[in-house]
């Protein structure tokens, strides 16, 4: 995990970016803002009372900030038509659509919260305000797995509860890209309990169309589908049960058929496995937001900030 971090610190030294982190009002939160301030590598930007909060971190106060008149013409701009001015102006006091805006603005790179607020409330103004990129229908959310040298990307385990096969296909180009981002050789497996037909049913048909669907979308994509997950990770299987696959074995990203499954995968990993799973990490957004668990630490919040800052650079 140090390497990995070491290594996304370097890439952002002399990148000069800034994450808002909205929940000023948490300890963990402004413990993980002192260390980056410390570190020097991105800016911290908490969202809160100045009064409440060490002076060595910069801290913007909705109820003070002087340009909250442009940022309330911006967002009724941005809601087309859905907020009035009144209605701007209350909705931006609630930090995680206030900080949402100052990354829309330009005002800072990218933005952590989640906390103390559900995903919906984090994830809801991300959608609202910043929006996909285009041709992007749905954001999802990845988690990278790491285990000393070892690295993968799971997706979606976090946002899509039932993918159609174009969502899926989407989540798949997304994860090639996340992997890519942070070093990881995208090698895509599209999870299934079926390999190359060995089992037909409305699920594993909906696998199959998807992975043809991300090799329209990305002709360049190393992608294979469906697999059962001995057949994506274990080369010896792999020769066994599909030997014409382009992934041998030696899949590095693993898109999930649904929520349910994703989930579960990917805390097996953690608790059984030993892996450190990074994120939620939410992909397909024209700038990063990504959301905590309430239940983490302020390492977490941490290592979070480097990720958002780094896929400030994709």
């Amino acid at each position: 995990m140090a390497d990995f971090l070491g290594e996304i610190k370097e890439k952002l030294r002399d990148a000069n970016l800034s994450i808002i982190l909205p929940e000023g009002n948490d300890e963990r939160i402004i413990a993980a803002a002192l260390k980056l301030q410390e570190e020097g590598i991105i800016r911290p930007i908490i969202i809160g009372n100045e009064e409440e909060i060490p002076s060595a971190i910069t801290v913007i106060n909705p109820k003070k900030y002087e340009e909250m008149d442009e940022l309330v013409a911006a967002f009724v701009d941005r809601r087309k038509g859905k907020a009035t001015e009144a209605q701007a102006r209350e909705i931006l006091q609630d930090v995680n659509y206030f900080g949402t805006m100052l990354v829309y603005m330009k005002q800072a790179s990218g933005l952590v919260s989640g906390a103390a607020h559900t995903t919906a409330e984090t994830v809801r103004p991300a959608l609202q305000i910043i929006k996909t990129k285009p041709g992007i229908s749905k954001t999802s959310g990845s988690f990278i797995m790491v285990k000393e040298d070892i690295r993968y990307v799971f997706a979606d385990c976090a946002i899509t509860i039932a993918p159609t096969s174009e969502d899926l296909a989407e989540i798949a180009v997304e994860s090639a890209k996340t992997a890519a981002a942070f070093g990881i050789e995208p090698k895509v497996a599209m999870l299934s309990f079926s390999t190359k037909g060995s089992a037909k049913s409305e699920e594993t048909e909906k696998v199959v169309k998807a992975t043809e669907l991300a090799k329209q979308l990305d002709t360049n994509l190393l992608i294979e589908g469906e697999l059962q997950f001995d057949a994506s990770i274990v080369p010896s299987i792999a020769a066994t049960k599909a030997p014409d696959a382009v992934v041998q074995g030696d899949a590095t990203v693993f898109v999930f058929p649904s929520l349910e499954a994703g989930n579960i995968g990917y805390k097996i990993a953690q608790r059984l496995g030993g892996f450190e799973a990074i994120g939620p990490i939410l992909q397909g957004l024209n700038a990063p937001v990504n959301d905590l668990s309430r239940g983490c630490s302020a390492d977490d919040v941490y290592k979070l900030a480097y990720i958002t800052a780094a896929q400030a650079l994709i």
